[in-house]
């Protein structure tokens, strides 16, 4: 799987973070992370998929994280003293109830992207995590782009309908996620 999927996954967060040693990083503990999941007997169905999630947590993670620096650097001193930083509470990120929310989503998520039909399943993975432009899936995959984008449609429904599972949210039969509300994740 390293072999396999490193460069592509390097690529993807080095566009992320602007960074090649951090994208170096990020990699490797998405790595890390993944065979650590696979390694406590968790069926991982899609490693591709769980690793490219991974990685994006990683990087929403660390972008907080930096935020939180800044906010701190640029926050006036307190009494003289530095700021107690003991008191802080941590990243929500590491709650147990959070981690494993965050578990059972991806895990239902990649099974929805699992069930979808191969050539919209095969759509939405070149969109979604190798950053393909609609001309370019067509291109690939020897098909329209108007098509392209009728079959990123029906897998984005398919997530919005396994996200409103998730939340406990039960849309009607009729019930249509407005196009201008919700952009493609």
């Amino acid at each position: 799987m390293f072999e396999r999927y490193y460069r592509e996954l390097l690529n993807f967060l080095s566009r992320s973070v602007h960074d090649r040693d951090t994208a170096a990083d990020l990699a490797q503990e998405s790595y890390a992370r993944v065979l650590a999941a696979q390694q406590t007997g968790q069926a991982v169905q899609d490693p591709r998929a769980l690793l490219y999630r991974t990685a994006r947590n990683l990087v929403i993670d660390q972008h907080r994280r930096s935020s939180i620096r800044a906010e701190l650097e640029t926050a006036p001193p307190s009494a003289g003293d530095e700021p107690a930083l003991e008191h802080l509470p941590g990243p929500r990120s590491l709650e147990p109830e959070t981690i494993l929310a965050s578990r059972e989503g991806l895990a239902a998520l990649v099974t929805t992207i699992d069930q979808l039909p191969p050539r919209c399943r095969e759509a939405f993975m070149l969109y979604k995590f190798d950053g393909l432009s609609y001309a370019q899936i067509a291109e690939q995959m020897g098909i329209s782009p108007r098509t392209v984008e009728m079959q990123l449609q029906i897998a984005m429904q398919a997530c919005w309908r396994c996200q409103d599972r998730l939340e406990g949210v039960a849309p009607p039969a009729t019930h249509r996620r407005p196009r201008s509300k919700r952009a493609l994740p």
